[in-house]
């Protein structure tokens, strides 16, 4: 929280306090103000906060632990399938809610450890490489596993997934609160994925200042001087797979709620890369970086999608570039922007994070 207070122009050094409480009251207004524009602003919304729980898993392993992942999506999906295999008609499944996220969740988490242990020798170009590899064999794998027996129902995928049941509130249903009056389940979702980001981001803050986060930090920076000085870099990295893993499995899960269906098609090799622009663009080593490269990197496509096309209508009497082209592009420039202009993201992090005794300092400023 403190990272993203400080990030706070202006505010966040002068008056950090107010910068906190201003986070707060935008997070919880942000769906009202986005509803004035339209049901779909809410739903990008929710969907922009399941992008903010991947970069902040993917910025675990490439920004503390310095691990390039190209195929983290992989995990993603396995959540999603997961939660699709327990809590749908296609076995006639249907677990509980609290039963299935951590299936999904620990499903994802072993399929980092899967992909961390023959990888533990490699790094840069050569990891990113098999990481690559190993996020398009899982798509192939969910794609093709109908035949001769259907498994994940192919390139149609599963649909009519359980919504998220809290101890019997169907998220899915519209909170009635008086006969006149009742809050959209879209803004349900939306509260339910900001606790889950605020929590993650909890978790993440005392990881980083944690044994783990400082052994992270120094792999990162010199490997070699890492094992010099007593780390166990093998556990560490296939720690930091996992850990990252979990939480693109929990998101995974979640998507697969909220959506209701899943497809091979939602974890294409693009999906991981715009994860992966969203850290660098944001700051890698950053939780507010994370954050904020996410929420920008997921917003701002929607938001020339809702101005290009109407714009070539009026200029040019059709459609000449397609949204999903214009989100690429969009995801291209800004890497390529960011690595001219300011290579170390919107918002750099720290050169000492890891010392509890440094952020407390800060925070307290």
């Amino acid at each position: 929280m403190n990272e993203l207070v400080s990030a706070v122009p202006w505010l966040g050094k002068r008056n950090p306090m107010a910068a906190r409480w201003l986070i707060i009251i935008l997070a919880l207004a942000a769906p009202i103000i986005a509803w004035q524009f339209g049901r779909s602003w809410v739903r990008i919304l929710d969907f922009a906060l399941l992008y903010m729980m991947l970069a902040l898993g993917l910025n675990l392993v490439v920004g503390f632990a310095g691990l390039l992942d190209l195929g983290y999506i992989a995990f993603y999906a396995v959540g999603a399938y997961t939660f699709a295999f327990l809590a749908s008609p296609h076995f006639d499944v249907h677990l509980p809610f609290w039963i299935v996220l951590p299936l999904g969740a620990a499903f994802a988490a072993l399929a980092g450890i899967m992909l961390g242990f023959p990888v533990l020798r490699l790094r840069g170009d050569y990891l990113a490489i098999v990481t690559l590899g190993f996020g398009e064999i899982i798509r192939i794998f969910m794609l093709n596993l109908n035949y001769p027996i259907n498994i994940t129902n192919g390139p149609q995928g599963i649909n009519m997934l359980d919504p998220i049941n809290l101890f019997g509130w169907d998220l899915s249903r519209n909170l009635q609160v008086t006969e006149t009056f009742s809050i959209n389940s879209l803004f349900l979702y939306y509260y339910f994925f900001l606790l889950c980001v605020a929590g993650s981001i909890v978790f993440i803050q005392r990881l980083q200042i944690s044994r783990v986060g400082r052994a992270w930090a120094a792999m990162r920076d010199d490997e070699l001087a890492a094992k010099a000085i007593g780390i166990n870099t093998r556990n560490m990295k296939l720690l930091a797979f996992s850990l990252g893993a979990t939480f693109g499995g929990v998101a995974g899960a979640l998507f697969g709620a909220f959506q209701g269906f899943v497809s091979p098609e939602s974890f294409s090799l693009m999906e991981s890369i715009a994860v992966l622009t969203m850290v660098v663009f944001g700051g890698m080593g950053n939780i507010a970086g994370a954050i904020v490269g996410a929420f920008v990197l997921a917003m701002l496509p929607e938001i020339l999608r809702d101005i290009a096309i109407p714009l070539q209508q009026t200029l040019f009497g059709t459609v000449i570039l397609d949204p999903e082209v214009l989100r690429m592009l969009l995801l291209s420039l800004a890497m390529i922007l960011m690595m001219l202009l300011r290579p170390t993201g919107m918002i750099p992090a720290r050169a000492r994070y890891a010392h509890a005794e440094n952020m407390k300092r800060e925070g307290a400023q």
